[in-house]
């Protein structure tokens, strides 16, 4: 493939992208003409490429960009594997508040538009035609694949962010039901007492609660969207008490102490792992220095006796 015809169809597709270009701003222009004939104000009211121009960068060109992504992919993608990836999104918080078909078409962006300029920049640099193709073919998997690791990254630091802030919660909630508020009540006490993403999850409980969402209902929900076992335990336990007519402070109690105890040993466990841990970088960085500061001084010794 000769550098030639790559630099053709990046031409072509240049005119194609100016044509088109023209095509939209022509009937962007008559259709504010016309609009403009039927009010009557055509001094005052601005045209639909100044409004156009007015919003942000984001909006005009990443939003349209995303949403042509979106309509083509989703022909292509099949409905469970949407479901998986929206079930991911909304664990790790809705970033950015994508969908999973927008997710996908931003995935599929990036790795175009990363694929396309490191090719671009390989072959400006000077490097033969088969060589540029796989440096973007690289630099495009790479592109794809990163925001599927980025985002399982997003999950496990939120899981872990309620995990950690969950037996605090459930200390003050028990404080606030043992001062005599209700459940609810004690829980609006934890939900804007701190930010973090276990509040978030109390408010929008909160929400579904003002919204007619019954109490276990809402419960069950947020247990489902944070995918947390321990939250899960806890939600259930609850709801069976409710159920069941028990003591919600007594099971307040249970829980805060059971949470307490499963931090403490989590903690020992870490402790467990650390000496492990530290091989990694003891082998690597620690030994040899070591090695060199003792070996070192001896080592012209050491050949001299064995050259003889």
């Amino acid at each position: 493939m000769d550098a030639r015809w790559v630099a053709a169809a990046m031409a072509a597709l240049s005119v194609i992208t100016i044509i088109y270009g023209v095509y939209k701003w022509r009937q962007e222009r008559a259709l504010s003409e016309r609009l403009d004939k039927l009010i009557g104000r055509e001094a005052t009211l601005p045209s639909l490429r100044e409004l156009e121009l007015q919003r942000p960068f984001k909006e005009r060109v990443l939003h349209s960009l995303l949403d042509t992504g979106v309509t083509v992919i989703a022909r292509f993608i099949p409905p469970h594997s949407l479901t998986r990836l929206d079930e991911k999104l909304i664990r790790a918080g809705r970033p950015g508040g994508l969908s999973a078909l927008e997710f996908t078409a931003l995935r599929w962006l990036l790795a175009l538009i990363g694929g396309g300029a490191a090719a671009v920049v390989a072959l400006s640099s000077g490097l033969p035609v088969g060589k540029g193709l796989y440096a973007g073919l690289l630099v495009s998997f790479l592109a794809y694949v990163y925001p599927h690791v980025w985002l399982n990254s997003r999950v496990r630091a939120r899981q872990k962010e309620i995990l950690k802030a969950l037996p605090d919660a459930l200390d003050l909630l028990t404080v606030a039901v043992d001062a005599g508020l209700g459940f609810d009540a004690a829980l609006m006490k934890v939900a804007y007492r701190w930010d973090n993403a276990l509040t978030q999850e109390f408010r929008r409980v909160l929400d579904e609660l003002h919204m007619g969402v019954p109490r276990a209902e809402a419960l069950r929900r947020m247990a489902q969207r944070t995918g947390v076992p321990e939250l899960a335990s806890f939600v259930a336990i609850l709801i069976q008490s409710e159920r069941l007519g028990a003591s919600i402070t007594r099971v307040l109690h249970a829980q805060a102490d059971a949470m307490r105890t499963r931090r403490r040993q989590r903690a020992e466990e870490e402790a467990h792992k650390a000496p492990v841990k530290m091989m990694i970088p003891l082998v690597l960085f620690v030994f040899p220095a070591l090695f060199i500061v003792i070996v070192g001084p001896a080592l012209p010794l050491i050949m001299a006796a064995f050259g003889k």
